[in-house]
């Protein structure tokens, strides 16, 4: 299991509530995620995990009838804020979601539409940038003479690790993943938990898991969601060893979810 790290909170809720117009979906969700750390979201679905997942880049913004109350902090300011940039906050807060999703282009414009985006033209740092983010998603070596293909047309595993050198590639700060393995085999699987064992020395990370033994293999500490509530959270040895609520160690050891 990976060991402690970090101090610095890189995300921070607090008093967060969330509804989607009666329906209350998040209760006062209190959380630090320290820098350069994994956090894993676990709970049986439907208990609010993909929902505060998508508080942090304000994805929920997009669904008519959301209301957010209290405090969201990524790096020390107020994405609720007004004066708050959400396609800059969108930029520094990746998001990786559970079916793998390359837009029908090529592999090399795939990494370079981020950049493109936020202005670089130049073909050399594009070349550079799209180079340097298939390396940190450990996809290069496997992938470098193809560039030109299609992506739709790799593996469904080297797609994934595809849409995380997407993320990449605009450099953020957080890097947000709803189930990033559960479409995947054994073996893409693997690879894509060396890869986040790897990311969080220069990112933080948070990822939804239904996987108890992939919450236990990757993340630094646990969070455990229930019916909108975060029961309890912390290191994750602590939550899966000896869980401070009984209904944490209900969920872990499969008597209900």
């Amino acid at each position: 299991m990976a060991g402690e790290t970090g101090s610095r909170s890189m995300v921070r809720a607090e008093g967060l509530n969330l509804y989607y117009d009666k329906l209350h979906a998040l209760k006062d969700v209190d959380m630090e995620v320290p820098k350069n750390s994994v956090l894993s979201l676990i709970g049986p679905s439907g208990c609010g995990k993909s929902t505060f997942l998508r508080t942090i880049n304000r994805m929920n913004d997009l669904i008519p009838g959301v209301r957010v109350q209290g405090k969201v902090e990524v790096d020390g300011s107020d994405i609720y804020d007004p004066s708050c940039d959400v396609i800059d906050l969108r930029r520094k807060v990746g998001m990786v979601f559970q079916k793998p999703n390359p837009f029908p282009m090529s592999v090399y414009d795939n990494v370079a539409y981020g950049p493109r985006v936020h202005g670089i033209k130049d073909r050399a740092e594009l070349d550079s940038i799209v180079e340097k983010s298939l390396k940190d998603a450990a996809l290069w070596d496997e992938i470098k003479d193809r560039l030109k293909k299609p992506a739709l047309g790799i593996s469904g595993g080297q797609q994934q690790r595809l849409c995380i050198a997407r993320t990449l590639a605009v450099e953020p700060d957080v890097i947000l993943m709803d189930e990033p393995t559960s479409a995947l085999d054994p073996i893409s699987t693997g690879k894509i938990e060396e890869l986040i064992d790897e990311l969080k020395k220069r990112y933080t990370i948070i990822i939804v898991t239904h996987n108890m033994q992939q919450a236990g293999r990757i993340s630094d500490r646990t969070a455990f969601f229930l019916l909108g509530q975060v029961i309890e959270e912390g290191p994750t040895y602590d939550i899966f060893h000896r869980p401070a609520d009984k209904r944490t160690e209900d969920y872990i050891t499969g008597r209900f979810g």
